[in-house]
């Protein structure tokens, strides 16, 4: 049962980093991918307040954490896009924003996820 809330989760996640693309796109029109930059960062506060809420609850329902950590923070966040708007970044000349995307993403990810950590 828990693929259903996996797959309920990631539906909502895509959703709304779908959404908040759309409005970063409308607030911020620079070469720097950031709604994706921020979309990501966001997936891991929530996947650390999710989990930190899930530990203090021990008695949490099953189908918590497929829905919250697994589904939603993976729909929310975006490995590929990042991915993908680095390459672009690359390939249309901006290697230095390239490069500060990368080193960016990558720092301030794992360090919400480290030192936020339950």
């Amino acid at each position: 049962m828990n693929w259903l809330f996996v797959f309920l989760g990631g539906g909502l996640g895509s959703l709304a980093r779908y959404g908040f693309s759309l409005a970063a796109l409308r607030m911020y029109s620079g070469n720097f991918p950031l709604g994706t930059f921020i979309s990501n960062l966001l997936s891991c506060v929530l996947l650390v307040i999710f989990a930190h809420c899930i530990q203090m609850k021990a008695d949490s329902e099953d189908w918590v954490r497929p829905l919250l950590v697994i589904g939603f923070c993976g729909g929310f966040s975006t490995f590929s896009t990042f991915s993908n708007e680095t390459v672009q970044l690359m390939t249309s000349g901006n290697m230095a924003l390239a490069v500060l995307n990368v080193l960016l993403s990558m720092a301030t990810a794992l360090g919400i996820i480290y030192w936020f950590r339950p």
